[in-house]
């Protein structure tokens, strides 16, 4: 079962890249981003800008907001002030009093003026002869009191030297029977009447100063703006000071700022990521459509059939090439189980039982050859190999299959068979024909001697010219040329089979002494692995050729035998000076049935090449250097010592 292999992994990307190019992206995204950006800058300065307008608004308003507060607050326990004056003006000793008339050293002396019986008190005349302004200011106060009928202030009173001093007189008219009766009068101190109505929890965030002087400067640099507010005592021209100890923010538009750039920054974030995230899938999406296009563009170029079917036997998927192979669609394979409709009919059990193997083990390296059946009802040899299916998590889901049409290939094998098989034949037939060839030439000179022989025999035995001793010779050379044709048949079998060779130590100086004992020294022995018989008719026949040679082409024939050992091998040569074979002849001196010779037969070479090829060695042609006819060199192998 072949096995996975991760590492060999298409680049899609750079597969892509390299098709379209290295192209620039477009600028709008970008220009939009930027200006979405810049967008959100300006909202946010806008916004911060609007919430510290909105604050310090809010702060001017909040300030006055207080100081209006105290302002009517002061104004109230003044009017009630009044009132217990008025009361006391009765000489009624149930005065229940406000504030004011409770707090101590806010009255700083009270008594009546204008009226006969009593006289005013004593800090009346004090502050009226201190100042001119003050007397004016008391005489002011008199008189419109007594005039308007209603309350009055007067002041504040002025030192010596002229310098404001935080007092001021409030003059409560008092009419009996409609008759004026005198003005009931009450020295004030302002600054304890103010101190005393500024309650604790205001004084904890705001400085109440008591202004006598509209002109007056702040008496302490401070980071908040203070607010004055008029007290609204009539004839007197004094005022509150309410400066803010401690800022108060703003708290809900600042943590609405605070929610609103969280959320800004968390809008930024998810843009931020949501541009990341489209980024990554559009490159996931070209790759995709890279790699679809790139596999569908593989699944139309290949030849090959390409089936997929889960572990039940369902196909999944077939590819064109499967489609044309069993000539069905696709939509009539896929989602089909077995039996396929391509499967032969009459041969199910075989194809099940393969298709049952397939599904649990796959196949082998090999594959399986099975036959499919083409929609027409064709056969179809077929070659399928198996890979398992897996998920991205390795999961076996399947089997893939490679599906090749070997009907052509098993075709040529049967006609490479049958050609064989007739190659065989013919060439059994040439081997025949090389036996009785060479069975009729090797036989035909022992033949030729048994017949001379028996004839002379017979001759003489008629005539009675032969005694019984002179027989006995002739009949042991009749038997012996018998048992040589009877060796000569045994040995060409043995040539013909390319067995029963008998392979022996020998020594080829002899072999050569008994073949040509005049054309031979006396050399050292040469052992080389061979069959005696086999070397005697290698032998018999170059010489023989090169004996015929020489004497048909010269006066004084001539023929050279040599026999040297160089390296393993033992060279022997035969020459002659014959006319020598021609160089557009010796590719094929050794074909059989091949002759230069008038009424050859054209077998003693490739008997003599045969020899040669049975003992390992090798046979070549050509012309002899000394004698200038052909020469023949037999390699033989050197026998082990």
């Amino acid at each position: 079962m072949p096995e996975r292999n991760p590492s060999a992994a298409l680049n899609f990307a750079a597969l892509r890249e390299s098709g379209t190019g290295t192209g620039s992206r477009s600028r709008w995204p970008g220009v939009w981003l930027s200006g979405f950006l810049a967008l959100v800058v300006g909202s946010v300065i806008a916004l911060v800008l609007y919430l510290q307008h909105f604050e310090s608004e809010e702060d001017t308003r909040r300030r006055a907001a207080d100081a209006q507060w105290l302002e009517q607050s002061v104004q109230f326990h003044f009017r009630r002030l009044e009132e217990d004056l008025r009361v006391a003006a009765r000489q009624s000793a149930d005065v229940q009093g406000g504030l004011l008339w409770r707090e101590p050293g806010v009255l700083l002396a009270q008594g009546w003026v204008g009226a006969p019986l009593n006289a005013p008190p004593g800090l009346w005349q004090v502050d009226e002869s201190r100042h001119s302004l003050n007397a004016q200011a008391l005489a002011t106060m008199n008189d419109t009191a007594r005039g308007l009928r209603r309350s009055a202030y007067g002041g504040p009173m002025r030192a010596a030297d002229g310098a404001l001093l935080p007092v001021v007189w409030l003059a409560v008219p008092y009419f009996e029977r409609g008759y004026f009766v005198g003005n009931y009068v009450a020295a004030l101190s302002l600054d304890t009447a103010v101190y005393g109505l500024v309650p604790e929890w205001f004084a904890r965030s705001h400085q109440v100063r008591l202004v006598l002087d509209e002109g007056a400067v702040p008496a302490e640099p401070s980071s908040f703006k203070p607010f004055r507010a008029a007290m609204n005592l009539a004839g007197t021209d004094v005022y509150l000071e309410v400066t803010p100890i401690q800022g108060q923010p703003a708290t809900v538009p600042r943590i609405f700022l605070l929610v609103a750039m969280v959320f800004l920054g968390g809008m930024l974030v998810s843009l931020w990521a949501l541009r990341r995230d489209i980024q990554k899938r559009q490159q996931v999406q070209a790759r995709l459509q890279a790699e679809v296009a790139l596999r569908t563009a593989m699944e139309n170029s290949v030849t090959i059939g390409l089936r997929a079917w889960d572990m039940a036997g369902r196909v999944l998927y077939v590819n064109e090439a499967f489609c044309r192979l069993v000539g069905y669609p696709a939509e009539a394979l896929v989602g089909v189980s077995a039996p396929m409709p391509y499967w032969p009919k009459g041969n199910d059990s075989h194809i099940e039982q393969v298709h049952r193997d397939i599904l649990a083990h796959g196949t082998q390296i090999d594959g399986v050859e099975v036959q499919f059946q083409h929609r027409d009802g064709h056969l179809l040899d077929v070659l399928i190999h198996e890979a398992p299916l897996h998920t991205d998590t390795g999961a076996h889901i399947g089997w893939m299959s490679s599906v090749l049409d070997i009907s052509e290939r098993k075709r040529a094998q049967a006609v490479a068979l049958q050609q064989q098989e007739r190659l065989e034949a013919t060439g059994r037939l040439v081997a025949v024909g090389e036996v009785a060839s060479t069975l009729a030439h090797e036989l035909n000179q022992p033949l030729g001697a048994l017949s001379s022989f028996a004839t002379g025999l017979l001759n003489r035995l008629k005539d009675g010219r032969i005694s019984p001793d002179e027989t006995a010779p002739v009949v042991q050379r009749i038997a012996r040329l018998a048992e040589r044709a009877g060796r000569i048949i045994q040995r060409v079998n043995a040539i013909a089979r390319r067995r029963e060779i008998s392979l022996q130590r020998l020594d080829l100086v002899p072999v050569l002494q008994s073949m040509a004992p005049h054309a031979m020294l006396e050399l050292a022995p040469v052992w080389v692995k061979a069959d005696e018989l086999l070397i005697e008719h290698l032998l018999n026949n170059l010489l023989t050729n090169a004996q015929e040679a020489a004497q048909a082409h010269s006066d004084t024939p001539q023929v050279h035998v040599a026999l040297l050992v160089e390296g393993e091998w033992a060279q022997l040569s035969v020459s002659d000076n014959g006319p020598g074979v021609p160089d557009e002849n010796q590719a094929h001196i050794f074909d059989a049935f091949y002759s230069s010779k008038e009424g050859g037969m054209g077998m003693g070479l490739p008997i003599c090449r045969s020899i040669v090829e049975a003992h390992h060695g090798r046979i070549v042609v050509d012309r002899a250097p000394e004698l200038g006819g052909a020469r023949f060199t037999v390699s033989l192998p050197l026998a082990a010592q």
